[in-house]
Formats: C-alpha cells, sequence, structure tokens
C-alpha cells in the first residue's frame, strides 16, 4: 500500500498552542519508518501550503479565526481529493478542525467512484456544534456538523460537494458532549458511543455492527482519530484532555479490527500537541495505534476477518 503522509499543521481552532507541531512530532517520532516496516510505500507529501484566510461575513457569534480556519478546510479538501486518487492518504494535525477538509476531500473522491463513504469518529468529543450552537467559539468543536450538512454553515465554511450521509456516521469514545450538540444529536441517525456505552457493551461488539453495514454497501471508511479518544494518563500530549478515556488494549483492539476488515481507506490523527506531551510518550502510542490499523499484530501474522 503507497501511505501518503499530508501534514496540516493548523492549530487555530483550538485554545491550547502546539498542535500545529503534531504533524513533524509524528514524523520525527519514526511514523514513516513504522510503515515502512510493515512493507508498506511512504510517500511524504509535505504540508498543505498556508492559505489565505477567507474574506468570510462577520458573524454573531464569537467565532475565532474563521477566516483562516474556512480557507484551510478548502486547501486541505483540495489536497485530499487529489492524493486520494490512489493510495492511502493519512492526514496528520494539527486541530480537529482539519477533518471538515480532509473529510469533505475523500467524500467527493468516493462519490465520483460510486462507493458511500462511512466515517467512524475516534473522539472524547462529538465536534456536533453548528456555528451557531458553539459556546466557546473553538472551530475544532464544529467539523462534523459541518460535514454532516447541519445548517449555518454557508457563506461561512466551503459548499460541500457531498455532504455525508448521517447514518453512516459513528462516533466512538464520547466523554464530553454540551447542551446543544445532544440535542443535535438525538434528532440524528447518527451513532454516538459514549463510554459507558464501550463499557457495558465492550468495544468490539459496537465496532464489528458498523463495519458490517459498511460491509454490505460495499463502502470506503475514513478514520478520523482524536487522539484524545484515549485515556489522558496514557496520552497527555492532548490540549482537551477528558478523564475516563479508551483503554490501551480497547484502542488496540479497534484499530486491529479496522485493519482486519480491510476497509479502511483514509485516516486522520488530530490534536497531538507535543508541547504537552511527556518524552514524547503520546506521539509514540499514537503510531503503535496507527501501525496496528495497518497490519501490526503481535504475532506477525494477520488474523482472519
Amino acid at each position: 500500500m503507497n501511505c501518503k503522509l499530508i501534514s496540516v499543521p493548523v492549530e487555530q481552532g483550538q485554545p491550547v498552542p502546539g498542535c500545529a507541531l503534531g504533524p513533524e512530532a509524528l514524523k520525527g517520532a519514526g511514523l514513516a519508518a513504522a510503515l515502512g516496516e510493515l512493507g508498506h510505500d511512504v510517500t511524504d507529501l509535505g504540508a498543505v501550503p498556508t492559505p489565505a484566510p477567507h474574506p468570510v461575513p462577520a458573524h454573531a457569534n464569537n467565532l475565532k479565526h474563521l477566516p483562516e480556519i474556512s480557507a484551510w478546510i478548502e486547501a486541505t479538501a483540495n489536497m485530499a481529493y487529489e492524493a486520494s486518487a490512489d493510495g492511502f492518504p493519512i492526514f496528520l494535525g494539527g486541530d480537529h478542525s482539519i477533518s471538515a477538509g480532509s473529510v469533505s476531500g475523500i467524500a467527493r473522491r468516493a462519490a465520483e467512484q460510486g462507493r458511500p463513504l462511512f466515517v467512524l469518529w475516534m473522539d472524547a468529543h462529538s465536534d456536533f456544534h453548528t456555528l451557531d450552537t458553539t459556546t466557546s467559539g473553538n472551530l475544532h468543536g464544529v467539523p462534523l456538523a459541518y460535514l454532516c450538512g447541519l445548517p449555518g454553515f454557508e457563506g461561512y465554511f466551503p459548499p460541500l460537494a457531498v455532504p455525508l450521509a448521517q447514518e453512516r456516521v459513528c462516533i466512538l469514545g464520547l466523554r464530553s458532549v454540551d447542551r446543544a450538540e445532544r440535542e443535535a444529536l438525538a434528532n440524528s441517525p447518527v451513532r454516538a458511543y459514549d463510554m459507558s456505552t464501550i463499557d457495558r457493551k465492550g468495544i468490539a461488539p459496537l465496532l464489528e455492527a458498523f463495519l458490517d453495514e459498511v460491509r454490505a454497501a460495499n463502502g470506503l471508511l475514513h478514520v478520523s482519530f482524536d487522539v484524545d479518544f484515549l485515556d489522558p494518563p496514557l496520552a497527555p500530549g492532548v490540549g482537551t484532555p477528558v478523564q475516563g478515556g479508551a483503554t490501551f488494549r480497547e484502542a488496540h483492539l479497534a484499530m486491529e479490527m479496522l485493519h482486519e476488515s480491510g476497509l479502511v481507506a483514509s485516516l486522520d490523527v488530530v490534536e497531538l500537541n507535543p508541547t504537552l506531551d511527556e518524552r514524547g510518550r503520546t506521539a509514540g502510542l499514537a503510531i503503535e495505534l496507527v501501525s496496528s490499523l495497518l497490519g501490526k499484530t503481535i504475532t506477525g501474522k494477520r488474523r482472519a476477518a
């Protein structure tokens, strides 16, 4: 497989400086070498060129860095579309606002191929605010709502070529959901599994049911992995940690299942902040998990799906 590394060094979508350094931290910790050891070809496409801010109208809500984030979304979407013509794009963030671009570009490509796109959103947060409902104004909290075609983004974010079908979205690992997001999710067919549900039912049955639907539809699967999906003691290098996240084994099991499915076509790794990390521990674990998704096993043998 040709893994294409694409850096998107954006941090204006969230309040803590440092996650723009995430792509270089992942590369410096040996991401390309780890993938190469698994037999993959690795092409580093470098960083999405920094775009000029978009001239967007003023918004009544207190939205932070809206012109810059809007421009990054468009630039990332264009690069995602081009890179997804062949190979396996891996988008290295940067904050989670980058996924508004990566997923929209992948969705455009999937539509041209006549394949339905499914999205697995691995995150402590639902990122299901609209521009009108966010109370923080931090735009890493809105990308999934935008991608799903919720109202209020028109004239501010780039027009979506292909909105996501909400019934093809699964959020896994939730621990922090604001009131407006809860209300929106309650009226949406998006599957939203919090850690309590994972505790009760186990991560494997929840994920396998979703993968079965992707398989039955002959779909493509994009995985958007936010490092704060993990429990903070495991992964301290994040700006918005929430206690009670996925364990080491839960996270690895999810990635192993995703690999065995053969359905994943693209990946985001977002919200790594190396300035908050402890001796590169979070970057190293992120690379371990990406390696599991791309075929690393304990025995070296791929298990049957």
